[in-house]
């Protein structure tokens, strides 16, 4: 009786450390996948990783999808461009107010005439279990404490929201 009580324990044990692995992970992979959707100007992706509380205050998913396509359209004419943009890690997960959640940081790299832009920014992660997939918002917004009260209404977290560091570089011809 004792081992099988053991046994039954060990396998609780395993299965909860495989879910909780497992959503980082996916956590990982959702966050790859919105970095590469940026990349290549794929709105759509982007907007379904997206918290959707932020696209209604954008206007929806439409307005949300026209507001970035005519700022990266825009930014492309002025001679903007990625170099890259790259996930760097993704904190612990936590359980916090009956939402998983984690902070994903990420480099980027763009450049403008005469200079390049470098970027370490953060994002924080939130999962939909109905979707089956994370929904990102950027770490900045929720440290505004307006903003994460209208995203998020009562929000508290315990994880760090690191502000975002940006270094502006002249490029020499």
């Amino acid at each position: 009786m004792n081992k099988l009580r053991n046994l039954l324990l060990i396998l609780f044990l395993a299965t909860t450390v495989n879910v909780f692995s497992q959503n980082k992970e996916d956590a990982l992979k959702d966050a790859k996948t919105i970095s590469k959707a940026t990349l290549a100007y794929d709105f759509d992706t982007v907007l379904k990783y997206t918290l959707p509380k932020a696209l209604e205050m954008m206007g929806g998913k439409e307005a949300a999808k026209e507001i970035l396509t005519s700022t990266f359209e825009g930014m492309t004419s002025q001679g903007f461009k990625f170099e890259k943009h790259e996930v760097i890690g993704v904190s612990d997960v936590v359980k916090e107010q009956n939402q998983y959640r984690c902070v994903v940081e990420s480099y980027g790299q763009m450049v403008m005439p005469g200079q390049r832009i470098k970027t370490k920014s953060y994002l924080v992660g939130i999962y939909n279990d109905e979707g089956k997939h994370w929904w990102f918002i950027e770490a900045k917004q929720l440290k505004n404490e307006a903003v994460a009260d209208q995203l998020l209404p009562g929000f508290e977290t315990a994880l760090e929201l690191k502000d975002d560091e940006t270094e502006v570089e002249p490029i020499v011809d």
